[in-house]
């Protein structure tokens, strides 16, 4: 049974945000609020959390996995970009967008697009995800929300409570919300490339 974490979603509770990221780092997966619907996110290392995280989204090892960030001065260290990539990514930042770009050595390969050796990285404009990710120091290795057989992301806390409670460690309400994913661009070779179109404008990319 999971435990159900009320958090007000402008100013986030620090007593809460730190039990969350004990359980975070105790190993147990997580259901949290961004600027573009729920993510379900777990510790980087956890190889167990992953796939079960793989198991509730119905998702192979192909799937672009995205390093949540709390800021850019964790996208140096985790993808490898050209100065006009980050200033791109820099001017969109934080937002409902994700960016697919090449991983470096820090990333676990499990998590890595094995045939493109690519992660997501993405800040997201949200206060308790933020303050999660400042608390735990770290990324969330993360996905959006999106279970089978659905095309958007989840929105209701209390109807995702209804399916995974018995699923994940920790579900946590921050409101409801919009139902869009994140924008995906993929710059990992150079040119800009729109992988899906969600809540962020890709017209900023010129796409």
């Amino acid at each position: 049974m999971s435990q159900f974490f009320y958090i007000h979603p402008d100013n986030p509770q620090p007593r809460l945000i730190r039990q969350a990221c004990e359980l975070i780092n105790d190993g147990e997966v997580v259901v949290y609020p961004t600027d573009s619907g729920y993510s379900i996110g777990c510790q980087l290392d956890n190889k167990i959390a992953l796939e079960q995280i793989c198991r509730i989204r119905d998702i192979g090892k192909e799937h672009n996995f995205t390093l949540m960030c709390r800021d850019m001065s964790e996208l140096s260290l985790y993808a490898r970009v050209d100065n006009q990539a980050f200033r791109t990514i820099k001017n969109n930042t934080p937002g409902p967008y994700t960016f697919i770009l090449k991983a470096t050595k820090d990333v676990p390969k499990r998590v890595q697009n094995p045939k493109k050796k690519t992660i997501g990285i993405r800040v997201p404009d949200n206060a308790i995800a933020l303050a999660l990710l400042e608390e735990l120091g770290a990324p969330l290795m993360s996905s959006t929300l999106i279970l089978p057989g659905n095309d958007f992301a989840e929105s209701d806390p209390e109807e995702i409570r209804d399916r995974l409670e018995k699923q994940v460690g920790l579900i946590i309400h921050g409101g409801y919300l919009g139902e869009q994913p994140t924008t995906v661009v993929d710059m990992s070779e150079g040119d800009v490339e729109l992988v899906r179109r969600g809540s962020g404008d890709p017209s900023v990319f010129g796409l």
